[in-house]
């Protein structure tokens, strides 16, 4: 796969090259366009609250939200901006930085979450090279961007696979432009759609996490089939994917006294299937998966590889109440396995219900309420026997510009 990949890379290349002198006229005919011209900006900001009516402060999700439980407060949950355009007929530039991380105790730190480009293998670019820093094609709550998505977190079950959704890669997608242009267009009309990640999509990428060193010589491989049906005015995407590989467990991930492998490296595989029937008016949307990953394990206080299964089903109403939209949501979700990337790959049991309303007021200023009864068992070797079960009501308010 490494080979047909490279020998891919190669082939753009050298199909870009033939395009070159064409490429190179049209810029002279229109020497008052350049680049940096062609570069749209966009982004958005998420404010959030989620402790009132809270029964259980201890009750915490790292993957989902740190503002979660004790010592939580008012937070801003992302801010982001985005750099993008078709630079060339086939080049396509991405670039989105958030500046609301934390380092320890700090805030407001600025971290690339993407930073790609697109190479395009025809005039339509129906076949393109994705080099950089990107979503990982895994899953379809995973690539649906967080500014619209319904409720306020990815479920656990797929989300703990790929953290934060990214990692840097090379990774191949196939789409024909009719399917293209219906991808774009369950974004614009509101319809929850997950994005243009091709009906094919093969890659391979680091798979230690976003922003994180590789630590091994061997890479993941991903591969995703997807297609959208339509069916007289409904439409229904089904897909499948895959991902195999290495994880190493980093030092800093490790507690003071729990038992791990010499070579801290984990077989970290999954296979997933995702169902989504897009909102015209009702919506359900579903994915589940299964596969192997590190997990801590309480009985012998050791690192050991586990099986892990998990998902979600979610239903939702997308209502127009003039020049509003209401949809009201309600979300389960299961989980049974370890985070990889998490303290000494944590051990999880999950459940979980959510029930809400995201309310877009105006096409800058969503609001969304949402109720969460939770059920969650979550142990390392620091928290033995950590069952915690609670219900808080959290509000986000997110202003899109």
């Amino acid at each position: 796969m490494i080979k047909f990949l490279i020998s891919l890379g190669l082939l753009l290349l050298a199909k870009l090259s033939v395009f070159s002198q064409t490429d190179l006229g049209a810029a002279k005919l229109d020497k008052r366009i350049g680049w940096y011209e062609k570069i749209n900006v966009r982004g958005y900001t998420q404010f959030r609250y989620n402790r009132l009516f809270e029964t259980n402060p201890k009750l915490k999700c790292e993957q989902c939200d740190r503002s979660w439980g004790e010592n939580g407060g008012f937070s801003i949950r992302r801010l982001r901006l985005v750099f993008f355009g078709q630079i060339s007929e086939r080049v396509f530039y991405y670039f989105q930085p958030d500046f609301s991380n934390a380092v320890s105790s700090a805030q407001g730190i600025a971290q690339i979450r993407d930073m790609y480009i697109d190479l395009g293998f025809d005039k339509k670019n129906q076949y393109r090279l994705r080099i950089g820093q990107s979503k990982v094609p895994f899953g379809f709550e995973n690539l649906q961007s967080s500014q619209n998505r319904i409720t306020l977190d990815r479920a656990d079950a797929l989300n703990s696979g790929i953290p934060n959704e990214r990692d840097l890669g090379l990774f191949f997608y196939y789409a024909p432009v009719k399917i293209r242009q219906l991808y774009s267009a369950l974004i614009s009309d509101g319809l929850k759609g997950s994005g243009d990640y091709g009906v094919l999509a093969v890659g391979l990428y680091n798979g230690q996490s976003v922003n994180r060193l590789e630590l091994n010589n061997r890479p993941h491989f991903v591969a995703r089939i997807t297609y959208p049906w339509k069916i007289n005015n409904q439409i229904i995407e089904t897909g499948i994917q895959m991902y195999s590989g290495n994880y190493v467990l980093a030092s800093e991930q490790l507690s003071k006294g729990v038992k791990y492998k010499n070579d801290l490296s984990f077989i970290d595989r999954r296979i997933a299937a995702s169902v989504t029937w897009y909102p015209k008016p009702l919506g359900i949307q579903a994915e589940y998966n299964i596969g192997q990953s590190p997990e801590y394990n309480s009985l012998t206080d050791s690192i050991k590889l586990n099986k892990l299964k998990g998902g979600y089903v979610q239903a939702f109403y997308k209502a127009n109440v003039k020049s509003q939209v209401f949809i009201p949501f309600v979300k389960y979700h299961y989980y049974k396995g370890g985070k990889k990337a998490e303290l000494d790959a944590r051990s999880y049991t999950v459940k979980e219900l959510e029930i809400g309303v995201e309310w877009q007021i105006i096409p800058q200023l969503e609001l969304v309420i949402m109720y969460t009864i939770s059920d969650r068992r979550f142990e390392d070797f620091v928290l033995q026997s950590n069952h915690q079960f609670g219900r808080l009501l959290r509000i986000q308010t997110q202003v899109n510009f």
